[in-house]
């Protein structure tokens, strides 16, 4: 007993002090004793049995039964209450200092004494009132015996009692009845024990009395043997059920550990709610069924997928509903365990609301189990307290507020505010569990335990057990999300940032970059550098075996721990504050299409487990890189025309509407110049198609050197031609449509050996805002003073003071072989307004 309230030490300084006056009052020793070797063997019992102290094992508060109760009951009836006070000062005195294995104070010393003092006095009072005179035999002794022990227990548990419910706060009456009640019964024995030595004594002598103790000698010790079997075997029951809940507990933490960032989560969790439970009175039995619901409450995410439990974003409704039966199917787990106290229940409806729109049954308010609403109050807070991969933790603060205005509507207000009262102690709790486990996972690790196998711990501190199992589920997350990436339509460089973001979880790494194979070339061109000193990197050609990526192009092996400034050295770049790398080829169909170096400022920074990990990324991120590939060919194709090389429709209507919307914004103009080949379709029938392909190209060329670099010509389709001048007025416009048809006419195109011919251009151009607003008003314009230019230039109506100047001299005679068809295509061109689109 440890005292510490004021009122208890009020209370014991009164025993003590009660237990002077009596002393003082009816002293034990005013002479000799009449019988002094009495005397001296009963002090000496006293002493020895001081120590004899028989627990009651079926007792839930774990009272004791003295055994020098008999001895003060004995020493009653054969010495009278003033010598018995010094024979059970004697038992207190021995019991606090000779045979405790704690320091006790003076103050529980003399509390002791004073209450055997004041017991021993009351009993003999009730033995002197209740004895008739004279009478010597056994069952004379039966009422006033009977009375004296009810005395001396009343009195001693009494006083025993009230001192602890002082001292512990707890009511007097359960105090008594728990603590003390129940070693009731063992104080009537010990009296029938001592009135029995008592007789023997008396009829037989002193030297009878060692007879008389024997049977009751083996009678304490047969006692005392089936104790030690009871105890051994509640012992048993203990470490079992103890063994039980550990591993429960493991398992528990090794399934959190997949879905939380710390394995910590079900502990606090467990402490918030058995503190709650506690606070609140629930039952022994209720507690420890808070605690193991605590444990276990998520057991049923088992039953939901992986990439649901760690979806960064929202969820989908399909993936909620998935979400949702996680209490059920942790419910329906649990409840095949024989539990001795009720577990699934809080489990089902640990994500019930007190507004009753909870899931999965809807239940609502006070139908819903007591642990259920501390369960979803503890799991709500520790949640958003914590950093998920869905959102980011709140501090402590926030999430009191958020707790505050979910009073009442999810949680159960009343216990809402007694959690907020008690949260203080309880993260000062945690906190130090959280220490005490650091601590534990930085302690020396057996020999031959093995180095860390993940790469994202701390440096010099390894992993625990549920570390690496946290880190093997983030290293499945990751490749399913690398995976995941290949349906999306990305870039090359959109999908590298994707997967070295996904990297970070699994793999360290300070600078990131791509290098892929060119084809035709043995070159690697870097498409994606990101992180330290790695975007200088960016658009720059290695060589096979040139630097880390070119030796792993050449020889089509990872490199781990290579030098990252070979690569920086061999493109003549400065070299990096890098000091490691680890470069892995990707292959897609058995083809080498490039490889992934991951670099680090720290020198040695990877191991064989690193290696063993990118190779797995590299199996999934070559086809999601080959896929960017394809992508961007085919985005390409999209918006180039295969023969030219230039711009197609599609991509002219994207410039297009661009710089419309810019001209309008900034009040400029924007230029469209139309133009048409003359005499394409006699080229194609003359010499052929592949002629006719040769010539489109000719122009292609021609049309590009002659524009500025932000210009853009287009192949519009056939032999149609567009261009697009930005800031371009009508003046420069109808300048650089003569300046294109001269620069068409110079091409002298061979249709076979020896024979050349010259090429023409039609060309009109249109200017915004003046000659149209819109994509279609202008180039509908355009067309028009287009086929104007082409009629002039056949001589078919008479040049006007124009802004387009007359083509080049261009005769018949160049097609003299075939001058029907230039007529034919003549009389099909003035037959028609619109443009002969040819492909």
């Amino acid at each position: 007993m440890r005292l510490s309230a004021a009122a208890s030490r009020v209370y014991v300084a009164s025993v003590i002090v009660m237990g002077a006056v009596v002393v003082a009052v009816r002293p034990p020793l005013t002479e000799l004793p009449q019988q002094p070797v009495l005397f001296a063997v009963m002090i000496a019992l006293a002493a020895v049995t001081a120590a004899f102290k028989l627990s009651l094992p079926l007792a839930s508060s774990g009272s004791a039964m003295p055994v020098s109760c008999a001895v003060d009951i004995a020493s009653l009836l054969l010495l009278g209450p003033r010598e018995t006070m010094v024979v059970a000062a004697t038992s207190a005195f021995c019991r606090r200092h000779l045979n405790s294995k704690e320091r006790n104070s003076i103050s529980e010393t003399l509390f002791d004494i004073g209450v055997v003092v004041l017991a021993v006095q009351g009993a003999g009072l009730a033995l002197e009132w209740l004895s008739e005179p004279g009478a010597a035999s056994f069952s004379a002794l039966g009422r006033p015996l009977v009375a004296a022990a009810a005395t001396y227990f009343a009195l001693t548990s009494g006083f025993g009692a009230l001192a602890v419910a002082l001292s512990t706060g707890q009511p007097f009456t359960t105090t008594w009845r728990t603590q003390f009640l129940p070693s009731a019964p063992s104080y009537f024995v010990g009296a029938g024990t001592a009135a029995l030595a008592a007789l023997l004594v008396t009829r037989t002598g002193y030297w009878f009395a060692p007879l008389g103790f024997a049977p009751i000698y083996l009678t304490y010790r047969t006692y005392k043997v089936y104790l030690g079997r009871i105890e051994g075997e509640q012992r048993h029951v203990q470490q079992t059920s103890d063994l039980h809940l550990a591993t429960i507990e493991a398992l528990a933490r090794a399934i959190d550990a997949k879905d939380q960032n710390t394995q910590m989560h079900i502990r606090r969790v467990q402490l918030y709610a058995a503190g709650m439970a506690k606070a609140v009175g629930l039952s022994p039995a209720a507690i420890n069924g808070v605690k193991t619901a605590a444990l276990l409450h998520d057991i049923g995410k088992l039953a939901v997928p992986e990439h649901i439990l760690s979806k960064p974003g929202p969820l989908t409704q399909e993936e909620f509903q998935k979400i949702r039966i996680h209490p059920e199917v942790g419910a329906e787990i649990i409840a095949a365990v024989p539990f001795p106290y009720p577990v699934a229940p809080i489990i089902l409806a640990h994500h019930e609301r007190w507004d009753g729109k909870g899931y999965p049954k809807g239940t609502s308010g006070e139908d819903i189990p007591v642990g259920a609403r501390i369960l979803t109050i503890v799991d709500y807070f520790d949640a958003v307290t914590t950093e998920r991969p869905y959102h980011k933790a709140l501090s402590h603060e926030s999430a009191i507020e958020l707790l505050k205005h979910e009073s009442g509507r999810a949680l159960d207000p009343t216990l809402v505010d007694i959690f907020i009262t008690m949260l203080p102690s309880l993260l000062t709790e945690a906190n130090l569990e959280q220490s005490a486990a650091e601590a534990a996972a930085v302690a020396p690790k057996v020999p031959g335990a093995g180095a860390p196998a993940a790469g994202v711990a701390p440096k010099g501190v390894p992993p625990n057990a549920f570390e690496n199992i946290a880190h093997a589920h983030r290293e499945i997350y990751a490749l399913y999300e690398i995976a995941q990436s290949m349906g999306t339509s990305l870039g090359v460089a959109d999908t590298m940032a994707l997967i070295s973001s996904k990297l970070t979880k699994i793999i360290p790494w300070s600078g990131c970059a791509l290098f892929l194979a060119q084809e035709g070339a043995d070159q690697l061109k870097c498409r994606f550098a990101a992180g330290v000193d790695a975007p200088q990197l960016l658009n720059h050609t290695l060589k096979h075996g040139e630097g880390l990526s070119g030796w792993v192009a050449k020889n089509k092996r990872t490199v781990v721990n290579g030098n990252p400034a070979t690569s920086f050295e061999a493109l003549g770049l400065q070299a990096p504050r890098l000091k490691s790398a680890i470069v892995v080829p990707l292959h897609y169909n058995d083809a080498f299409i490039g490889c992934l170096a991951l670099y680090h400022v720290d020198a040695n920074r990877y191991t064989e487990e690193h290696s063993r990990l990118i190779e797995r990324v590299a199996e999934q991120a070559s086809a999601v890189v080959h896929n960017s590939i394809v992508f961007e060919q085919t985005q390409e194709d999209s918006l180039t025309d295969p023969l030219t090389g230039l711009p197609n429709r599609r991509s002219m209507f994207v410039h297009l509407s661009r710089e419309l919307a810019r001209a309008e914004r900034l009040k400029s103009q924007v230029a469209l110049i139309v133009m048409d080949m003359d005499g394409f379709k006699t080229i194609n029938d003359t010499y052929g198609h592949h002629v006719g392909d040769r010539a489109l190209r000719e122009v292609s060329f021609a049309l590009q050197d002659a524009l500025r670099p932000y210009d853009l010509c287009v192949r519009y389709a056939g032999d149609e031609f567009i261009v697009v001048l930005t800031d371009c007025s009508r003046e420069t416009a109808d300048l650089k449509c003569v300046e294109l048809q001269h620069a068409v006419s110079k091409i002298q195109l061979e249709v076979r050996a020896g024979k050349k011919i010259p090429i023409g251009m039609s060309a009109g151009a249109s200017v915004f805002p003046h000659d149209g607003t819109t994509y279609e008003a202008l180039l509908a314009d355009a067309d028009h003073r287009m086929y104007r230019d082409k009629a002039v230039r056949r001589g078919e109506m008479p040049v006007r003071m124009s802004s387009v100047a007359p083509e080049p001299e261009f005769t018949t005679d160049v097609f003299s072989e075939t001058p029907a068809a230039e007529s034919l295509e003549a009389a099909s061109l003035a037959a028609s307004p619109a443009p002969i689109l040819n492909v």
